[in-house]
């Protein structure tokens, strides 16, 4: 599932570290002016949709596509449109309207998502149409990019974050915050949740629903509280699983990634190190440094891929963090890890990558606001839609003064939080810097929803979306949200349970919701899958 891979996960939060991000990032925009009169949104609500079978040799000849028309600026309906890419599969029973899918991300698009991992969810079209969408500036609608693989910005993101010379590295952030703007067009001034959100109500209604019934993983949770709160009296059936944060921000996440991750890559060596398979040995303790050792050598002396570029550390650091997901893919990642440090060969970690080092797409993609042709996305869509959208969401940005002041302790409690994983999250973070802030709609107003009940999945061992953050969330959305305590492993709950999926199913399906504090055990079957999985 697209859903693992978002790149936000985090487990635990470091309270050292933590107060120093809140320190750093801490000050926001002022709280939002009063609701002002809306303007004339009624042509963009009256459409009716027109479906066709989706285009291309990977799509499923029952897959249908079409589009929705959306203002480019809600505030402004006149000043440009964008198309929205949708898809869906009709249902097989009585339908009773349309159930929408959000995978993730933010950044994953929707449609090639539902076209492969489909089967999944086909026991819902006993009930409703399954439909899914790309939200603006990802995929085919209107996708953002920062420019090929020889941009600026791309080597901020493969080389060292220099601490010693602060400016020169604003410098070249700020730089690369510019190549963003310069190759995305009109659409990233209007990216994000909350432009999404309204996206996603215009959807609803051009599919002849009342009500939005919807099925959010990860990020996709975090887009279906944003709509519970804009439209409170429009909320049908909702389920988010994987549940995001709406507090903490982008420097918390970032810290308490760090140490996630690492978390996660714990249990994978202990894993690992029991199987005579594993290409850093059979001793525990030696394990863990042989992987730090591996990605400094990597970041010293890349190495070539078949595409013609270079594979670093830091390229090996992003590809173990999309592993760590699923424990299904322990044995995968053990095979692609023993094939690079045995031969060099980088095409199994490469496997486990979600953009950014793929041949870059030097077509011009559209700006015009129609829909891009699927071959012309370009191969950095996902990891700079994932920026746009999470700084659009994020009103906080240090000044370069105080990000010069702070920046070596704030790579020394990443470097704490995580020896592998630290200065990649810290890279990621540091990227955000020269962007204009973003909203303080969801910190300030998603919170004490008066809506119809949902419900909410955290998972105990999650490693990209604690269950803390579930609980947490429940709390802000008030007696609406109803928490499913999922007891296994896994980021996200409902490809990984048994349980989680039958009951997630009775509610989508029957409208049965689970009593708040109910739990699932964690899926004997599916913990041991890793285990019993050698081939």
């Amino acid at each position: 599932m697209l859903a693992k891979l978002s790149t936000r996960p985090a487990v635990r939060r470091c309270a050292g570290a933590s107060a120093l991000a809140l320190a750093l990032f801490g000050a926001g925009l002022p709280a939002a002016a009063a609701d002002q009169p809306q303007p004339d949104l009624s042509r963009f609500y009256r459409q009716k949709l027109t479906w066709a079978p989706c285009r291309g040799t990977a799509m499923p000849k029952d897959l249908q596509c079409a589009k929705v028309t959306v203002p480019l600026d809600y505030a402004r309906p006149g000043a440009g449109t964008l198309d929205v890419a949708l898809a869906r599969y009709r249902a097989s029973g009585t339908s009773q309207g349309s159930l929408l899918l959000n995978f993730g991300g933010p950044g994953a698009a929707g449609i090639p998502s539902l076209a492969a991992e489909g089967k999944q969810f086909m026991d819902l079209t006993k009930g409703y149409d399954l439909v899914t969408f790309d939200p603006r500036g990802v995929g085919r609608s209107s996708p953002v990019s920062c420019g090929d693989g020889s941009d600026e910005a791309s080597a901020v993101t493969e080389k060292d974050t220099d601490i010693s010379r602060p400016r020169t590295l604003l410098n070249r952030l700020r730089q690369a915050a510019d190549q963003c703007a310069r190759s995305s067009g009109p659409v990233l001034a209007h990216i994000g949740t909350v432009n999404a959100s309204r996206d996603l109500d215009v959807i609803r209604q051009a599919l002849g629903d009342g009500r939005l019934n919807y099925l959010g993983f990860s990020y996709g949770s975090r887009l279906g509280a944003v709509y519970a709160a804009q439209f409170p009296g429009k909320v049908g059936r909702v389920v988010l699983d994987g549940v995001d944060t709406l507090t903490e921000s982008l420097a918390e996440q970032g810290v308490a990634g760090a140490e996630g991750q690492q978390t996660a890559l714990d249990d994978f060596l202990d894993w690992c190190t029991t199987d005579l398979g594993c290409p850093f040995g059979r001793d525990r303790r030696r394990a863990g440094d042989q992987v730090i050792r591996l990605v400094r050598s990597l970041d010293e002396n890349p190495v070539p891929t078949d595409f013609g570029g270079s594979f670093s550390g830091q390229d090996l650091v992003g590809a173990i963090g999309q592993a760590l997901y699923s424990r299904d893919l322990w044995p995968s990642l053990e095979r692609a890890l023993a094939s690079l440090v045995d031969d060099g060969d980088t095409r199994g970690v490469l496997a486990f990558t979600t953009g950014g080092i793929g041949l870059p797409s030097h077509e011009r993609h559209r700006t015009d606001g129609g829909l891009t042709d699927a071959q012309d996305v370009p191969a950095d869509n996902l990891p700079a839609a994932l920026m746009a959208i999470n700084c659009a969401d994020d009103p906080d940005r240090p000044t370069a003064a105080r990000l010069t002041e702070d920046l070596k302790d704030l790579r020394a409690a990443y470097d704490q939080a995580s020896p592998v994983f630290g200065r990649y999250r810290l890279t990621q973070l540091l990227l955000y810097y020269g962007r204009p802030r973003g909203t303080d709609f969801i910190r300030d107003r998603v919170k004490d929803v008066r809506s119809a009940k949902m419900l909410l999945v955290g998972t105990r061992g999650d490693p990209a979306t604690p269950y803390r953050w579930a609980v947490e969330t429940a709390d802000r959305l008030g007696p609406s949200a109803v928490v499913l305590d999922n007891k296994g492993e896994g980021h996200t709950g409902y490809s990984s349970s048994l349980c989680v999926h039958r009951k997630v199913n009775d509610f989508l399906l029957y409208g049965s919701l689970p009593a708040s504090g109910s739990s699932c055990p964690a899926d004997a079957s599916r913990q041991s899958a890793a285990s019993d999985s050698t081939g």
